[in-house]
């Protein structure tokens, strides 16, 4: 059994994803200690627990310590992953519902699903755009497509938005399985071509997201970008209100946004994803903070060596390295100066 400390690192979420991923796929039992002993709630929240119960079910494992709160799990795999048609609801975790990110459900199953032999269809309901956790609207537009030139087939259809704190989104995910994954070349990203955007409301009036439209549009044309910044009212449970934009470079693709809360203007909504998206573009880097750690796990499984320019080298990316390389599928290595991250596989 492979021994995880949950602590170690930036000691959140990841660890245990990628853990459950790896354990999926490999079919090697694992126990995790410390689960989160780095966050304010250690332990399984109700999205960690629904992947957890993901993990566990595509591949029939047996698990000890899967409960809300839970800061020890072992997870024993039972069979090879088992494509097939699921449903898993973050909500159900716990007593009351959950806004829990489905993302982070997602990002669990969909190398395991995809490795499989048949194809899957998923359905998630949760979260779908809550802070501190990849949007929907990220997976399906940076993520996936990005993925996609290493082999894995998958699209997201989003039915609901579920914002903080009632959730209540819906997601159809569909996974083509029997893939082969290849490496990724990152290092230049080339001229930014466009960027596009959807500012969105859910129970609110359609003037709220024409207005964050209208400054990130203002915003972005004065920094000399080329935008179009969609404003829609969506079905959802509840009111919420967002701004989501996505790079397009010539080699590339990135993604922020910025999320509507009580005394919080429309424009400033907007103005706080802008920011954050020219700050990102002023690096020069090809491949976004959060998309640096995501991509290590699908480069470890990869058949060729992956490379490339981060705009950041975090924690979250080097925690990921380290438990990736526990299972001895992948020789990771991060050029700090540089800021390039070389994956190259073991066992291919």
């Amino acid at each position: 059994m492979i021994e995880i400390d949950g602590s170690y690192g930036e000691g959140g979420g990841q660890v245990l994803r990628t853990s459950l991923s790896l354990a999926a796929i490999t079919g090697e039992p694992i126990r995790i200690s410390g689960i989160r002993a780095g966050r304010k709630k250690p332990g399984l929240a109700a999205q960690h627990l629904t992947a957890v119960r993901a993990a566990a079910r595509i591949c029939n494992a047996q698990l000890r310590g899967d409960a809300l709160g839970s800061m020890l799990l072992e997870f024993i795999p039972g069979s090879a992953v088992q494509a097939g048609t699921y449903t898993f609801d973050v909500s159900k975790a716990q007593v009351g519902g959950s806004a829990g990110a489905i993302a982070l459900v997602l990002q669990t199953i969909l190398l395991p699903l995809a490795l499989a032999s048949g194809n899957s269809q998923v359905t998630l309901k949760g979260g779908t755009h809550v802070n501190f956790s990849p949007t929907v609207t990220y997976i399906e537009q940076v993520y996936l497509p990005i993925l996609q030139r290493m082999g894995v087939e998958a699209q997201v259809k989003l039915g609901a938005w579920g914002w903080f704190p009632k959730g209540g989104g819906e997601v159809q995910l569909q996974v083509d399985g029997g893939g082969k994954l290849n490496g990724i070349n990152l290092l230049e990203r080339g001229e930014l071509q466009q960027v596009r955007g959807l500012a969105v409301v859910t129970e609110l009036p359609s003037h709220i997201p024409q207005r964050m439209a209208n400054r990130a549009e203002n915003l972005l044309r004065e920094a000399h970008v080329k935008v179009a910044v969609h404003a829609l009212r969506e079905r959802g449970i509840a009111p919420g209100a967002g701004i989501f934009l996505t790079a397009e470079y010539e080699n590339s693709l990135t993604g922020f946004g910025g999320f509507g809360r009580l005394r919080l203007s429309a424009e400033t909504v907007a103005e706080i994803a802008c920011q954050q998206l020219l700050e990102f573009h002023h690096t020069g880097a090809a491949v976004d903070e959060h998309l640096a750690d995501q991509l290590l796990l699908p480069a470890a499984l990869a058949s060729q060596e992956s490379h490339y320019r981060v705009a950041e080298v975090s924690r979250h990316l080097t925690t990921n390295a380290a438990v990736i390389e526990q299972f001895g599928l992948a020789q990771i290595r991060v050029n700090e100066a540089e800021k390039i991250v070389s994956v190259k596989s073991l066992t291919s």
